[in-house]
């Protein structure tokens, strides 16, 4: 007997050897059947879908779940428009801070501004407190001279905006999290997740300097599992920052390692460890994004996270260690530095199913496209940060560039596996959103940002749903609406392969599904 039979729907299963089906079958949490091989089967459950339209449930594959978490329960200055809004919101959520506490708000942004704050516009309304102002990109924070004078001397810029390894030392000043409060922001997140129809993720960096809220915080999201707080399916990246030297046997050919030698693949279907987290350069919102040319305008070109040897080190070693890699580059020169320790360390150990991944390729020049090929490297974009930031980010690339931005049909056509993530809480993390723009390449305020660039819906959906279980090595349980894969899936209020490409984002997400069961973001 069925568990579940799910029936008049309009299944887009994403299996090019039955793309399409009316009815599908669920047993024990696995997709049994699909039409003639379930319709006359018992079943203890049978849903009329009414006509909906069905998917797998959608994979993000780049995501800060509990960075998330904590920013939808933190004060945000994201409204202020004016430096005299943002300093007034900060000296009303001080009043609240006892004295010589932290003063800690979200939604900084010197975009919307014109301009940085300073620390002695900060110290105006600080009263004595120290001040956190966490940037929105999360590869900077604005702060105070109460915390530049914790800092080591080398580390406190002057004005009070620290960027990337500056900023993870101020951060360090305020952490670890308990495990008890990780869990339960993660938890928040997720719930989000679902009722965007999501059933898996990739948490993109726990344990790390810039990232990380915890040096146990894989215990967090184990202390989430067994509480019933992590509904989807989660695979944890590890910051690099967590390798220590060992002294492995030599035919390991390891130099360096997590504790036990834990790498990619340790873990259960619910809750695993995914790749190794790298970080090559910044953020384009923060203007630390490594370019080979400077930002129109600026006369810099973006910082790297460290010396191009010391990355391509850690790169290297990664890869011996039998990691997935996932390197963070979103300029072109980082994808240069990461690109070249990818084939150095292919060449010193071939590994051609590692499946190595490259987070975000922001920026990727034409001449770099045939050397993601070569490489069988992965590119996971974040299709909305062009949706929600692409006039800016136009704008500070230029005429030439600017199509470059977070490519879609220069990946495809050139065999490259394109994945599409969130990377929330930096962007909008709706599936659906991502999907139009891949299409369209339009930003919020109508703009067309690179159009050569554009996909169809089909290849949209399979970024979020097929790719992404690739790259996250699921697709053998997820991806697909295939008979033996998870019955991971997301109901639909319409199709949106039948519906006009600028109606996508509006698409109701009626139920998402994981392991048959519906979750508590449905609606059925």
């Amino acid at each position: 007997m069925l568990s579940t039979r799910l029936t008049n729907a309009r299944f887009l299963t994403m299996d090019p050897d039955r793309p399409v089906a009316r009815e599908l079958g669920v047993w024990r949490g696995r997709i049994v059947g699909l039409d003639e091989e379930v319709a006359a089967l018992p079943a203890r459950r049978v849903i009329d879908l009414q006509g909906a339209t069905v998917l797998p449930g959608f994979i993000d594959s780049h995501v800060h779940l509990a960075w998330t978490g904590f920013k939808a329960g933190t004060p945000s200055i994201a409204p202020c428009r004016s430096v005299e809004d943002v300093l007034a919101a900060v000296a009303e959520a001080v009043a609240r801070t006892p004295e010589g506490g932290w003063t800690d708000l979200a939604g900084y942004d010197q975009r919307g501004l014109g301009r940085h704050l300073t620390a002695a516009e900060l110290d105006g309304v600080g009263a004595g407190r120290k001040v956190f102002l966490m940037h929105d990109s999360g590869h900077g924070c604005m702060v105070n001279t109460a915390v530049l004078d914790l800092l080591p001397a080398e580390l406190a810029s002057g004005d009070g905006f620290l960027a990337e390894g500056a900023m993870g030392a101020a951060r360090a000043l305020r952490l670890p999290y308990s495990q008890q409060e990780l869990a339960d922001a993660i938890g928040h997140a997720a719930r989000g997740c679902l009722t965007e129809g999501i059933t898996g993720c990739a948490e993109a960096g726990i344990g790390g300097v810039l990232f990380g809220h915890s040096p146990v915080e894989l215990g967090a999201y184990q202390l989430a599992s067994e509480q019933g707080k992590l509904p989807l399916r989660v695979q944890l990246m590890v910051s690099a920052d967590r390798l220590r030297p060992v002294a492995a046997h030599r035919d390991d050919g390891i130099p360096r390692a997590l504790d036990l030698g834990l790498r990619t693949g340790f873990g259960g279907d619910r809750l695993s460890v995914g790749a190794l987290k790298i970080y090559t350069d910044g953020g384009m919102m923060a203007r630390t994004a490594a370019l080979s040319r400077p930002y129109e305008g600026l006369d810099h070109t973006g910082q790297l996270q460290d010396d191009p040897e010391s990355l391509a080190d850690t790169i290297v070693d990664g890869h011996l260690a039998g990691w997935q890699l996932a390197v963070h580059a979103i300029g072109d020169r980082a994808a240069d530095v990461a690109l070249d320790a990818l084939e150095r360390a292919q060449r010193l150990r071939p590994r051609p199913g590692a499946r190595h991944r490259i987070e975000h390729a922001g920026l990727i020049r034409p001449d770099q496209l045939d050397r993601l090929a070569r490489l069988g490297v992965t590119a996971v974009v974040q299709p909305n940060f062009l949706r929600c930031f692409g006039d800016d980010y136009a704008a500070v690339m230029g005429k030439e560039r600017a199509p470059w931005l977070y490519r879609g049909r220069g990946f495809l056509d050139h065999g490259i596996t394109l994945v599409g993530s969130s990377d929330r809480p930096v962007a909008d993390g709706s599936p659906l959103r991502a999907v139009q723009f891949m299409v369209e390449r339009a930003s919020e305020s109508g703009q067309v940002i690179g159009p050569d660039e554009g996909i169809t819906v089909d290849e949209a959906l399979r970024a979020y749903t097929v790719a992404g279980a690739f790259a996250c090595h699921w697709e053998d349980r997820a991806g697909s609406l295939t008979p033996g894969r998870s019955a991971d899936l997301v109901v639909l209020g319409d199709d949106p392969t039948r519906v006009e490409t600028s109606r996508i984002g509006d698409i109701d997400v009626v139920a998402t599904f994981v392991d048959g069961r519906e979750t508590e973001g449905g609606a059925l």
